[in-house]
């Protein structure tokens, strides 16, 4: 008998990657979180790498009632994945920023942490773990692929994490995030900073970020190689076809 396989990136998607992929995480608690305001339920998860020489560092921090810091889990470089902070609890991950209406992204995030010093690549079993783990988070909270977000995207020029090493479009491949695959705006005949700006805010990205600012925020996640170089036409097809996708995601 043939039967329909569920669309990739659709709940029944990722339920059924979550069945065949559990995630033991070990419990690891951080004293550092407090309850969701508003009786909020997450629906955003911010990916975020540690930036420090070891997970066993990264663990002394989020764990440190002075730091003032936390996430719900951390990922060591061997895929390991400690548990911090319980899901419905509101950890200290995000700090200021915003996404979308969201301003308040710690009472509607899941913070994931990634142990990775900024500038080398996410090792396999690491990613491997991090898909497992999402395919949890989102099955639990009912949260879509287009609200995994990077830390550098909420925070625009206040933040670059998971950075330019960090692999998106793997996480796209597999329903865990989004990819504007084959952008084209032939209608474009000329450069239109303003209108660069409206996508990306149709996205999520805040509307309050310096045009530059915002640029290297989306080169971060979108078009690593592209940092540094003036604004062009590819920038602009790019956040069209992310724009679509605000508008068709919600």
């Amino acid at each position: 008998m043939v039967t329909d396989m569920p669309a990739t990136g659709t709940p029944a998607f990722i339920a059924g990657l979550a069945a065949t992929r559990p995630m033991p995480a070990i419990w690891h608690p951080s004293p550092n979180y407090g309850e969701r305001r508003g009786g909020a339920k997450p629906d955003i998860v911010v990916l975020h790498y540690t930036a420090m020489r070891s997970a066993e560092d990264a663990r002394a921090v989020l764990c440190d009632p002075v730091a003032e810091v936390s996430a719900h889990y951390l990922i060591d470089e061997a895929g390991g994945v400690l548990q911090l902070v319980e899901e419905g609890q509101r950890a200290w991950h995000a700090g200021a920023g915003s996404w979308g209406s969201v301003c308040d992204v710690n009472s509607r995030s899941i913070g994931i942490e990634l142990s990775n010093c900024g500038g080398s690549p996410f090792a396999a079993g690491q990613m491997d773990a991090l898909e497992d783990l999402l395919c949890g988070i989102l099955t639990r909270w009912d949260i879509p692929p287009h609200r995994v977000i990077g830390h550098s995207d909420m925070a625009p020029g206040r933040k670059i994490d998971p950075g330019v090493r960090f692999d998106w479009r793997r996480l796209a491949r597999v329903g865990l995030s989004v990819w504007p695959e084959g952008p084209d705006a032939p209608d474009m005949a000329r450069l239109d900073q303003e209108q660069f700006q409206s996508d990306l805010v149709a996205f999520g990205y805040s509307p309050e970020v310096a045009f530059e600012t915002l640029l290297d925020a989306f080169r971060l996640r979108f078009r690593p190689a592209a940092r540094g170089a003036a604004f062009e036409l590819a920038d602009q097809q790019v956040a069209a076809a992310l724009s679509k996708l605000g508008t068709a995601l919600g």
